[in-house]
């Protein structure tokens, strides 16, 4: 029996020094969640090389697999990373794209994200979302946000708006696609409430065939609807 557990503490330690020294080979990258990759693997992959001088050929042992995560999570276009090495020494990263629910169009262009934070416009694949326009602080997106958010988050604005714009007094606007009048929300208070005025006046007007016969609909007070003629 001492020999025998002798044998497996020996064999266990002598496969672990060689496990751990084995050499790792090129990253494999495998991304979660949305097909569209506004990154590559090979940016991935180059990202990974460029932190460690060389990732292929490297011993096991003295790679620091929080650190490359966290180059990774680095990246604007990156939410999440994780970094681990198989059995086989085949270095994996499955890595979590930003997913961009508006993008803004002003003097500066770029997407926001779906927690409110900035992310830049890739040049591998454009977004259908919502374009931003007006007066925009990058460091102040909070009332954008919001109507984004609730836009990405409902099918009858995901389907019908094509643009949010906020004037200088941070008062918000909509453009539905295949209509003539601008929607004035205001401010982002009571907006569930103003979605649903939308809604019903829309599918009314539809239903009339008169959504072209006004340039302007304000929902900026919480029980009213108040449209302009053309």
């Amino acid at each position: 029996m001492i020999v025998l557990l002798g044998l497996v503490v020996f064999l266990f330690a002598f496969s672990s020094s060689r496990n751990a020294h084995r050499n790792l080979s090129a990253p494999h990258v495998k991304f979660i969640g949305e097909n569209n990759l506004f990154i590559t693997n090979e940016t991935v992959s180059k990202l990974l090389i460029q932190n460690y001088g060389g990732v292929k050929n490297m011993p096991k042992e003295t790679l620091v697999l929080n650190e490359l995560e966290n180059t990774l999570k680095s990246n604007p276009m990156i939410k999440t990373a994780e970094v681990y090495v198989a059995v086989n020494g085949t270095l994996n990263a499955e890595i979590e794209q930003k997913t961009p629910i508006a993008r803004i169009s002003t003097n500066a262009s770029y997407y926001i994200d779906d927690e409110g934070l900035y992310m830049p416009l890739s040049k591998n694949y454009s977004a259908r979302v919502p374009l931003v326009t007006g007066y925009i602080e990058k460091n102040n997106l909070k009332n954008v946000y919001k109507i984004a958010r609730k836009i990405n988050e409902d099918e009858f604005l995901k389907k019908h708006v094509f643009e949010i714009h906020q004037d200088i007094n941070k008062e918000l606007y909509l453009r539905l696609r295949k209509c003539d009048f601008l929607v004035k929300l205001g401010n982002e208070d009571f907006l569930d409430k103003k979605i649903n005025n939308l809604k019903a006046f829309y599918k009314k007007n539809q239903k009339d065939n008169t959504l072209n016969n006004y340039s302007k609909v304000n929902l900026q007070f919480e029980n009213q609807v108040i449209c302009t003629k053309n």
